[in-house]
């Protein structure tokens, strides 16, 4: 694990992210301080497409894996005799206005 002082790592930067990317942890430090790290972006099955998606801000990591199973328990929408989910989706903006 490498530790940089901020006026380094600001005179280095493109370095010290190339450090990140193979792997290796920086710790930063403000005034010989301890004030954050940097770490690998590593996500395990992401395309590129997603990747891009990120960087650009367009799109956000998940912070857990899915659960399945609470996501199986959850009610479901009881739609009208006959009806559509497009037509209950349309009927329940209609409400809200």
């Amino acid at each position: 694990m490498r530790s940089v002082n901020i006026a380094e790592l600001k005179d280095r930067l493109s370095a010290y992210i190339t450090f990140a990317k193979a792997g290796e942890e920086v710790i930063i430090r403000d005034r010989n301080r301890p004030v954050a790290k940097l770490v690998p972006f590593v996500v395990e099955g992401l395309s590129e497409e997603d990747m891009e998606l990120v960087a650009k801000g367009l799109m956000k990591l998940p912070e857990k894996p899915m659960d399945w199973d609470a996501f199986d328990k959850m009610p479901m929408a009881k739609l009208k005799r006959g009806g559509s989910a497009v037509q209950a989706l349309l009927d329940e903006r209609e409400e809200s206005r």
